[in-house]
């Protein structure tokens, strides 16, 4: 498995979580700067993962060689005022040499993207990996755990619910009001208008609220690298132990096809090939329809964005 950015903020914390799962076997670590001394503070530890760090450009194809999972933070953290768009600059390029990367070096890895904003970079490695003849839709992902984990916990703290035994679909995509979390479908629970609003919004905005009370000197770091590895982990189960797991995600789906849309978060049957089943939405109460409705000319804006960077690029 290889981390790319494992010296920056979620880097270092997903590997930490990593180097103790049972059944990852290698972590390759790769950064600009830093990473081999992540990577032997880190084997110190005593679980049978295997580290090993990987500085600069010149060690990235070695970095890659031979990963099943390609795990990506890469990218400047959002600051006060700075949307997920505004970071769209800075880290669409990063993950575009890096897409090149992995179609270069491990064309048949699992791509998890949590570099933001999501909605466009996910596409952007599509369209590289379209260019180098190996895109697999069944096995790149965008990682939306994130705002699975904060609805399970937020929903959990407002009704007194046990959060280890709560999991809830978010669907849509990975920026404010595109993340669509579906409270009306939670088995025996009930919620106030003003509660659906509430939760929503808190949701929806949640790492807005972590960038404030940082003080615009970090984001969501520690709880991001938590729901990657929550995320790698379906993984592993899949690939390793042949099992088939349900997450959300943020793929290229048929599900919201008919609005024009091509990739699209909802939950999803995955087993060690990847993509294997995309879940219907089921029905959706007004107020979710209504977001649903809102998202979508969202969506198709932020995909044309990633898209057409790519094609402008070959230019």
């Amino acid at each position: 498995m290889m981390i790319y950015s494992a010296a920056g903020g979620i880097g270092q914390s997903i590997s930490l979580i990593l180097k103790k799962h049972p059944l990852v076997d290698e972590l390759a670590l790769y950064d600009i700067v830093n990473a081999p001394g992540v990577a032997t503070d880190l084997s110190h530890i005593n679980t049978k993962a295997k580290v090993t760090g990987y500085n600069g450009v010149k060690e990235l194809d070695a970095a890659l060689t031979g990963s099943d999972i390609v795990v990506v933070p890469a990218g400047v953290p959002r600051k006060p005022g700075m949307t997920r768009d505004d970071l769209f600059k800075i880290n669409a390029g990063i993950v575009k040499g890096l897409a090149t990367a992995i179609a270069k070096n491990c064309p048949k890895a699992f791509s998890c993207i949590i570099s933001n904003p999501v909605n466009s970079t996910v596409p952007i490695c599509a369209e590289v990996f379209k260019t180098y003849g190996c895109y697999n839709p069944k096995k790149l992902f965008g990682v939306t755990t994130l705002d699975v984990v904060r609805a399970n916990t937020f929903v959990s703290e407002c009704k007194g619910l046990d959060v280890t035994k709560t999991d809830i679909t978010v669907i849509g995509g990975h920026s404010g009001t595109t993340i669509i979390p579906l409270l009306s479908q939670i088995p025996g629970v009930t919620f106030t208008d003003s509660q659906i609003k509430s939760l929503t919004q808190h949701i929806q905005f949640g790492g807005d609220e972590v960038v404030k009370a940082k003080n615009g000197k970090g984001s969501a770091t520690l709880s991001m690298a938590y729901a990657g590895a929550c995320f790698v982990d379906k993984l592993l189960q899949a690939i390793v132990l042949n099992k088939t797991v349900t997450a959300c995600s943020y793929v290229e789906s048929p599900i919201a096809k008919a609005d024009g849309i091509r990739f699209f978060s909802s939950a999803l049957k995955i087993n060690k090939k990847g993509v294997q089943e995309y879940l219907p939405l089921g029905k959706l109460s007004e107020f979710e329809q209504n977001l649903y409705n809102e998202c979508i000319p969202q969506l198709k804006v932020n995909i044309e964005k990633g898209v057409n960077f790519v094609a402008q690029s070959k230019l």
